[in-house]
């Protein structure tokens, strides 16, 4: 039994399980890192009750003329294409042979780390299948990043990882805790990160794909997770690739005037500094941290729920990640991409870079939380704010921190890694998060002139937050 209760059960048992189901019959399709996901089901034995067809295409003239031309082999377009391809034809080769079987296709395109190393070593993986006898199929959908430094581990990881996708599809369909958490059976984090699962189909109807990608990060496969202001799965690769990144973290609970000024002011000013063929592509974030999901206990889900819905008006990425350190942020931003990247904060939260106590983990404390923050391209965009009791404009020239790290705050701004937003709008200062909040509960109607119309409308209609009619 693993905390949650589910019983666990060991990678070959599960090979042979399924090979014991005569209904559950299909196609294993794998590029890039041996056959090492059907493998386990021929030495399980009676693997002939589950494999129609095993597959493994590596040349790429091959791969074309099964497939068709595609711009990249480990990509999840040619994911899709192979399932839809090896589904599509196992059941019309079948369907009229066999009593109503649970069909499937199961493929992987994969780069493990080769001889030469240095490439990255990730890969899709996904299976198209019937969840009950003859209904319309459902699909399972992931990105997985391979952290073991040998070949040979990584493809014995990736082996035991596919049984646990084929089995958890099965098994688990209607639990997606339960789906989720057996994906790492007989693994580990630190040989595996499943930073990315899309669950689609009549087996996963109802399910939201937005608390999925927060369960990804909740549940520890992966440390962040990503997606679309319409609610779709999105991989961080396939948005930020080369691309310069604009950051804002905040609770946006609810988004406010506030909230979108310092990311339209900061991208103005971002903007400035950037090539010409880089300013419209710059990618806005808004980031959620896990220790702010949960700073009040457990996650609220339907809190989350309400946050994404609001941040669905604002039509920006959402980013659900458990680098409450901005330098492991940063770190994170530059595994896809060397463009500049932009981080647009507050006045506030300058006191939480320069917590010492959130370092004590690094032998160079803050300083070398710093040297790894500033480390590629990377500035801090600072909105002012009004201090709560004079009323007084607080900028970068005037905000203090602790005295013995006065001299550091002062080489960081003297060389722009801070820079003062200057284009911010001064009606919204007075806006605070936490006190729309409480007057959107106690039923103020004054909360209305404090967010935009679109997240004003979507609250009322939705009644999120607590709000009442």
């Amino acid at each position: 039994m693993d905390n949650s209760g589910r019983k666990k059960v060991g990678t070959q048992q599960k090979a042979f399980e399924l090979n014991m189901d005569s209904n559950r019959y299909g196609t294993f399709a794998e590029i890039g890192a041996g056959q090492e996901v059907v493998r386990w089901f021929f030495q399980a034995g009676a693997a002939a009750g589950t494999i129609a067809k095993s597959i493994s295409a590596y040349d790429m003239t091959v791969s074309d003329a099964i497939y068709g031309e595609s711009p990249r082999y480990v990509s999840r377009q040619r994911l899709e294409t192979m399932l839809e391809y090896e589904y599509d034809l196992l059941t019309e080769r079948l369907a009229a042979d066999r009593d109503a079987p649970q069909f499937f296709a199961f493929a992987n395109t994969v780069s493990a780390r080769s001889y030469k190393g240095g490439d990255e070593c990730h890969g899709w993986m996904g299976i198209r299948y019937q969840a009950n006898p003859g209904g319309e199929p459902s699909q399972i959908l992931t990105h997985v990043r391979m952290l073991d430094r040998e070949n040979q581990a990584q493809q014995e990881a990736l082996g035991v990882l596919g049984v646990n996708l084929i089995y958890a599809a099965y098994e688990h369909f209607g639990e997606p805790d339960d789906l989720l958490r057996c994906l790492l059976d007989d693994l580990s984090t630190e040989r595996i990160e499943v930073d990315m699962v899309k669950l689609s189909g009549p087996a996963f109807e109802g399910v939201d794909s937005r608390i999925i990608s927060l369960k990804l990060v909740q549940l520890g496969l992966s440390q962040a997770a990503m997606f679309a202001a319409d609610s779709s799965v999105l991989h961080p690769a396939e948005v930020l690739y080369k691309k310069p990144i604009l950051v804002e973290r905040g609770r946006f609970r609810p988004v406010t005037y506030v909230n979108l000024d310092i990311l339209d002011s900061a991208r103005e000013q971002f903007a400035r500094r950037l090539q010409d063929d880089q300013k419209d592509n710059i990618v806005s974030i808004m980031e959620l941290t896990m220790q702010d999901l949960r700073a009040e206990g457990d996650i609220n889900y339907r809190d989350f729920l309400d946050r994404a819905d609001v941040l669905e008006a604002t039509d920006t990425i959402v980013l659900v990640s458990n680098y409450f350190e901005y330098y492991r942020l940063a770190a994170y931003l530059r595994r896809y991409s060397n463009a500049p990247i932009a981080l647009a904060m507050g006045i506030p939260s300058i006191g939480d870079l320069f917590n010492e106590d959130i370092y004590e983990d690094l032998d160079g404390g803050v300083l070398e939380a710093f040297g790894r923050l500033f480390k590629g391209d990377l500035k801090l965009y600072i909105y002012p704010t009004r201090d709560g009791e004079t009323g007084e404009l607080v900028k970068t020239d005037t905000y203090e921190v602790p005295s013995h790290l006065q001299h550091l705050y002062a080489h960081l701004c003297h060389n722009d890694y801070l820079e003062q937003i200057d284009c911010y709008n001064e009606d919204y200062l007075h806006i605070f998060s936490h006190e729309v909040l409480d007057k959107i509960r106690s039923q103020d109607a004054s909360w209305e002139e404090m967010v935009p119309s679109e997240v004003g409308q979507l609250i009322k209609e939705r009644e999120l937050f607590g709000y009442e009619r």
